[in-house]
Order: C-alpha cells, then structure tokens, then sequence
C-alpha cells in the first residue's frame, strides 16, 4: 500500500523492499574518485540513498547525519562511493554517479524500508582511499566500494549506521535486491551478470 506526503512523494510503509546480505570480504579498494552528494534538504538518522557496484544488489548508504569525533555532522550529504556505482534515483531507475546532475532528484530510504525523493544541491568528487566490501545473501551477490573513512556508514539489519572501518566479515546489511537487468537505467527482463 502506497501513501503520499503532502509533496506529493511516495512511501512504502506495509512492505519494505529492504532485504539483508552477510558481508563476505573487506579488502583495500585503492585510490580514486569519491562522490559526495549534498541534497538541498536534510537527512534523518536512518535514511540513506542506495548505491552500488552491481545494479541488482544495492546497498544502502548512510547520511552523514551523525557527529565524529573529527567532523561535525552534515545531515544533508551522503558520501555515496566511487565513480562508477550505481545510484537509484527517482522512478526506480539506476544512474551512474558519474552522471549525476544538481537539481535531479534520487530516491531516499530508511531503514525501515519508507522511501521519498530529495533534490541534489551539489556533486563533490575527491580523490580518495577506497575499501571494497563485497556481501551476498542467498538470491544475490554483489559489492561497494566507499571512502575508507569513519564518517561513511552502511545499515545494519538492526537499522544501526555503522562505520565501513568497523564493518567485519559476517555483518549483516541492508540491500536491495533485483533479479532484473538495466538498460540505460531502466530495469529490464533478461538476464545479465555484473562482477
């Protein structure tokens, strides 16, 4: 059942999309480009944006909405990874984040599977160390690659953010799983296999 805010977004409330995966390796992802996405609102604490290296299974990105001890939070950015991952956008369409613009709008979940629409304020791309987490659960296999830094957070099964320098072999995390293919974006039948 789908219900709108008075914006006129969508939300999930009864089924969530959400499904869990068991980190399987965590090993070094080398130097690269690192994209930050600033939303020109702010996030809660269990929302994210799903993102990935595989279409069919996307992770779900924390917002840097809590404070370190080396940065203040920033409630309305989310450092969502490398280049060349996919992001989930509106209409359940991936980009790559490579190809994201300010002004477009992606899809923000939480960890109770409730989803809406923010609009990119602006793109930061660094360069940066990486890790490369890869994870699977029975239908799906799949991997991220994220700034090697405690400020950037995944979701566990239990809704907590956790940091991917405090992530271990055998967590469980949040994922989207998706048994189609994507052409241009668009979720297709057939079949196709991302490594």
């Amino acid at each position: 059942r789908e219900n709108k805010t008075t914006d006129g977004q969508k939300k999930k409330n009864d089924v969530s999309r959400l499904n869990v995966a068991k980190v399987t390796s965590i090993e070094s992802g080398g130097f690269g480009e690192r994209v930050c996405i600033d939303l020109i609102e702010r996030l809660k604490e269990g929302e994210g944006i799903m993102v990935g290296s595989t279409s069919n299974a996307l992770c779900l990105v924390h917002g840097e909405t809590l404070e370190s001890e080396f940065v203040p939070s920033r409630p309305f950015r989310v450092n969502v990874g490398a280049i060349h991952s996919y992001i989930l956008v509106k209409d359940d369409k991936t980009k790559y984040l490579s190809e994201l613009v300010s002004g477009e709008k992606v899809k923000i979940i939480d960890c109770d599977g409730n989803e809406r629409y923010a609009s990119i304020g602006r793109i930061k791309i660094e360069r940066r160390p990486f890790l490369k987490i890869s994870y699977s659960n029975e239908q799906i296999k799949g991997q991220i690659i994220l700034q090697q830094a405690e400020t950037v957070r995944l979701i566990d099964n239990l809704g907590r953010a956790v940091s991917v320098i405090n992530i271990k072999i055998g967590d469980k995390i949040l994922v989207m799983q998706d048994s189609r293919m994507r052409h241009i974006g668009n979720a297709i039948e057939g079949e196709m296999s991302e490594i």
